[in-house]
């Protein structure tokens, strides 16, 4: 009797035991369950941020800002409800010329081979290979200046190996010796700018001709031939923004038709060119001429940066040139900073830049455009689809 109590003893207190060991890994399931599913988390969101958004091959029209604002495009839809500028005539006041000044090449293969090359890209009914979709933009960019300055022409600075073929009245190609290489371009281009406005020294043509170098993924909507007379006494004009680390787009840079004005915007790009090759070459590729811009404008003893936080037109002495400077809300428009640091599209805006991945948005408005003859719907086509990036 003594041992078969003992045994169901034993086997009692076994039993409890086991039951005290079962007690932590029941308090430890919870929060192993719970580290399981932050782990499972944790891995979704590193997945997330290493899957990178898919750039869309579609336009998407979202909502547009600016709503409300007196001096903001207001738009329902792809129709303006207010009337922005609307100006398609010639303003300048003294009748002066204005060339619009590019520089442009096409690597890897000539525009007669394009056909044999991939087919990348489809907008609205019309495929493009690569090469073919930036001449397509090289187009827009000449066609919306014949809509919107009929009398100006477009001057399309090229490596002289290129072979461009562009059929259209106001467009004038014009071979530059240099090193148009991808990794060379931004500092080929100030070359070109500089060796352009040598040859215009030289011919002294008589007359007066101002011009405006740009990128060639603008669309003029207004005419801008005005800043000349309005702003009679600069040399050159540049365009700034409230950017601490990037105030200045290279993307525009007006010059004064004069000899004077030649000459000292000439001496400028000189400074730029010599800051670029001495501190930016590490950023040769891009964004080195606006550092290089930034930084002789910035060295200038008596210049105030606060300037840039006001979207204000000024002008200062730089290098030995009178330096316009135009707010880009106005001169330098971009669909993504429309929609968020602008907040909206200014009413007078006069130039929008498609810069990044909204090249296929600046075609897309061209052919909204040729459809309906109407810019402030195109813009608010624009407005409403600029935050979005696209496939190119």
């Amino acid at each position: 009797m003594g041992s078969r109590r003992d045994y169901r003893s034993m086997r009692s207190c076994s039993g409890w035991r086991r039951i005290l060991l079962l007690i932590p890994v029941l308090f430890l399931l919870p929060h192993l369950s719970s580290l399981h599913d932050f782990s499972s988390d944790s891995a979704r969101r590193n997945d997330a941020r290493t899957i990178p958004s898919k750039k869309l091959d579609h336009l998407v029209l979202g909502p547009v800002a600016g709503q409300g604002l007196s001096d903001r495009l207001h738009c329902g839809g792809t129709k303006a409800l207010n009337k922005t500028h609307g100006s398609t005539s010639p303003v300048s006041g003294a009748g002066n010329g204005v060339s619009f000044v590019t520089v442009f090449t096409v690597y890897n293969t000539s525009l007669g081979n394009v056909k044999s090359a991939n087919m990348v890209s489809v907008v609205g009914n019309v495929t493009y290979s690569k090469p073919e979709r930036s001449m397509a933009v090289l187009n827009a960019f000449a066609y919306f200046i014949q809509v919107t300055m009929p009398k100006s022409n477009v001057v399309i600075l090229t490596d002289p190996a290129s072979d461009l073929s562009i059929q259209q009245s106001n467009v004038m190609v014009q071979p530059v010796q240099g090193d148009y290489s991808r990794g060379n371009l931004m500092l080929q281009r100030i070359r070109s700018y500089i060796t352009f406005l040598e040859m215009k020294l030289k011919k002294n043509e008589g007359g007066i001709n101002h011009y405006i170098f740009t990128d060639s993924d603008i669309a003029v909507v207004d005419d801008i031939g005005a800043i000349f007379d309005k702003h009679p006494s600069f040399h050159l004009a540049l365009t700034f923004r409230n950017n601490k680390d990037q105030p200045l787009n290279s993307g525009f840079i007006a010059v004064r038709g004069t000899r004077e004005g030649i000459l000292r915007a000439k001496v400028f790009l000189e400074e730029v060119l010599k800051a670029y090759k001495t501190k930016y070459m590490k950023a040769s590729r891009m964004l080195g001429d606006q550092l290089a811009l930034v930084w002789v404008v910035k060295s200038h003893p008596s210049f105030d940066a606060k300037r840039f936080t006001k979207p204000q037109a000024f002008t200062q002495e730089i290098a030995g040139a009178s330096v316009l400077f135009l707010p880009c809300a106005l001169y330098n428009w971009t669909p993504p900073e429309g929609a968020g640091q602008f907040h909206g599209m200014p009413l007078d805006v006069k130039i929008v830049h498609f810069k990044g991945s909204r090249k296929r948005l600046m075609l897309e408005a061209w052919n909204f455009y040729k459809s309906t003859s109407n810019i402030p719907d195109m813009l608010c086509l624009v407005l409403g689809s600029g935050r979005t990036k696209y496939d190119f």
